[in-house]
Parts: C-alpha cells; structure tokens; sequence
C-alpha cells in the first residue's frame, strides 16, 4: 500500500528525475531485456535507438511521480498508455518484470546514497499502485473488446483480401477475418496490432485504421521506413492471400462529436487515420478543411480519394502544400505549411476542432501557428505514432 511516508519520499524525487529521469530510463530497458527477453515483441527498438522510448518513460515516470497526490490531473495520459497497452496485448504478469527492472535501474543510477532502502520502497508502492491502476483500467478494455459484437481477446487470424499501392512509400492492406466471421467496429482515428515473427523474431507493431469500419473488413495503410522491420516485412513479404495476426482496435485519438467546423492537418503518412474520421466528419453534415503536407506529389497518398469525396462533398475544401513541385500533379502551395498558409486555408471562425498528426517537428510547427491563429488549445487534438513526446 502507498502510504503517506511513500508519498512524501516520490514527491521529494521529483529535482531528481528532472534532472537524471531519461539516464534512469535508457538505463533501465537494457536491464529490462536482458532479465526478462519474452518483453522484447512488444518494443519497437528502433524507438530505443532513437531515445523516443527512454524520453517517453522518463515523460511518464515525471509526471507520475509530480501528480501522485492527485491521479486525475494525469489527464488523457493514463488513457494513451492504456489503449497502447490493449493494442499490443500488455497483461498483468508483464507488470512485475518491469518493476522490479525499473527499482534495480533506480539503485544502480542515483547510488545506495540517493536511492536509499527508504527510497526504493517507496518507489515500489509507487509502481505497485500504478501499476495495478493500468492493469484494471486494461482488464475493462479487454472485456469490452471480447463482449464485442465481432470482438475478441489476444490475437485474431487475418487473411490479407487485398493490397493497394497509394504512392511511391505507401501500400494499403486490407484484411478479412480467416473464420468468415464479422470484426469488432471502430472509432474513427483508432489503429489496430499486429504481430508477425520476422526472421524468427516476434514483433508487435500499431498501424493506423485508414478506411472506416464497416463490420468486416480492416485496412492499414504503411509507410515503408528505411530498417523497420515490420514495414518492410509487410510490403516485401505480405501480399494477397497471406495470413497475419491481428489484435483489436484501441486509441484515444478519435474524432469527437461536434457542430463546429472540423481541421484535418495531415503531414506524410500522418493522413492515415484521418481518413476515417474525414468520412464520419462528412457523414455528419459538418464542415471540413482538409490540409495535407507531402515532399512531393510521388508520396503523396490518398489525393485521389480526397478528391474522389471533394467531389461529392461541397462542405469538404482541401488544400495540400508540398515540400517542392517535382511535376506529379499541382500542389495548392510550395514550401513548408507555415502560419501565413493556415490562416488562408483555416475557415474564417476560429472556432473549430482541428486534429493533426505527422513528424514530430511538423507537429510541433503546426501546434505553434493554431496558438498564434487564435484556435482554442482545448479544441485541437494530436497523436504521436510511436512512444508519446513533448510539442513544446
């Protein structure tokens, strides 16, 4: 049990972890590892060479630690962790291996002088107290995913009904269940797991719902990225007729329901999950402004089909902004999507719910000019594929 004493120790942690809680995190996923491998499926280690990971923990374990007398000012954090959790098939037995890792990474950084018997107690009520909070919180989830019409636990055989080639980085895959049975529904905005062994590795990724749900079928839409391993599995080695493994829909980026206009900013294959929203977006009657950013016409995806609703949608105005003009096809603008462009392409009111997602300095871009453009913070809404950062 977390008492008032462990409390009080957390809380007097924090100076530390601002200052050394990212060298605790890199420091702790080795020992992780190396003590407990079967965790290995369920990290992307290019996210571990990169610092996405260790930063994200370090974020986390901050933010825990400063907010441990008052839970519900973690907000949508708790939601994020839980839904990525669900999506890669995290269960309660996970949790101890990660503990007992995170209490050694803990000792062996701060030193017997900092990281007292005191100290490493409290810290192990401390995660013992979270971590039966996300355990929980996943436990619901996945009894709503089983008691789901079309719903099921753990991992589900696909069979990949088709693929389409979107632009020159970008390959769409659609799957049907391989019992012929119907699938769970989705939020638009959500993605789904997938799990593979490659090379004789398993891995566990999270791709992109990108075509709205209909009850039988499922589409990603991937990028191939220079080494990753599950990209460049599913485009050199998944094809019509191949099985996959599949795990439920999850996510907390989702389209909330609204009157007020709808901004869609898209950079790259950040577009994917947007596409299910636009369709719901358009579906709802509402107003929407669809900005998308690409390098060049070669990689963008999707155009075509943007168009396709432009068509039938008079409430849907696109705009698109490419990096440089290689003649594919007429971008709207040349150069980067900055301030000037989004204040002639947003509607006159800014009044109005934008999502968007993309690279990270693209977001951190966008996130600045809505600030300056005078969109309320409340109403704009963003995701990071892969381990959460910070914008600002």
């Amino acid at each position: 049990m977390l008492s008032a004493a462990h409390r009080a120790i957390v809380t007097a942690t924090v100076p530390i972890l601002e200052k050394s809680g990212e060298a605790l995190t890199r420091h702790f996923y080795p020992i992780l590892f190396r003590d407990h491998p079967a965790v290995l499926p369920y990290f992307n280690q290019a996210h571990q060479g990169s610092g996405m990971q260790p930063r994200a923990l370090a974020n986390a374990v901050l933010m825990y630690a400063k907010n441990i007398d008052r839970l519900d000012a973690l907000g949508p954090l708790v939601g994020r962790i839980v839904s990525k959790h669900v999506s890669l098939d995290i269960l309660p037995e996970h949790y101890p291996m990660v503990g007992s890792s995170l209490l050694l990474a803990i000792r062996e950084v701060l030193g017997a002088d900092v990281a007292t018997d005191a100290v490493i107690e409290a810290w192990g009520a401390a995660y013992g107290q979270l971590a039966g909070m996300l355990a929980g919180a996943e436990a619901q989830a996945y009894q709503a995913q089983a008691a789901a019409p079309g719903g099921w636990n753990g991992v589900r055989r696909f069979v990949v009904a088709a693929t389409r080639r979107e632009s020159d980085e970008i390959t769409s895959f659609l799957f049907r269940a391989e019992d012929g049975g119907p699938v769970a529904g989705f939020r638009p905005g959500q993605y789904l797991g997938i799990r593979a062994v490659i090379d004789g590795v398993e891995q566990r990724r999270n791709y992109s719902l990108s075509a709205p749900p209909d009850g039988r079928t499922y589409q990603i839409s991937v990028k191939r990225e220079p080494g990753g391993k599950m990209s460049n599995h599913l485009h050199d080695a998944v094809g019509e007729g191949s099985m996959v493994e599949l795990l439920p829909p999850s996510g907390e980026f989702v389209l909330a329901e609204s009157d007020r206009p709808v901004v869609f900013i898209t950079g790259g294959v950040g577009i994917t999950p947007t596409l299910p929203m636009l369709a719901a977006a358009l579906d709802s009657g509402r107003d929407v402004h669809f900005i998308h950013a690409a390098r060049h016409g070669g990689v963008h995806a999707f155009r075509d089909h943007v168009e396709a609703l432009a068509r039938l949608h008079p409430r849907l105005h696109r705009h698109y902004v490419y990096a440089e003009d290689r003649g594919h096809v007429a971008p709207h603008a040349v150069g980067l999507l900055d301030s000037a462009r989004l204040a002639a392409w947003l509607p006159a009111t800014r009044d109005v719910d934008t999502y968007f997602l993309g690279p990270q300095p693209f977001m951190r871009a966008v996130r600045q000019s809505l600030r300056e453009l005078g969109v309320p913070p409340a109403q704009t809404h963003y995701e990071f594929f892969g381990p959460a950062g910070a914008l600002d």
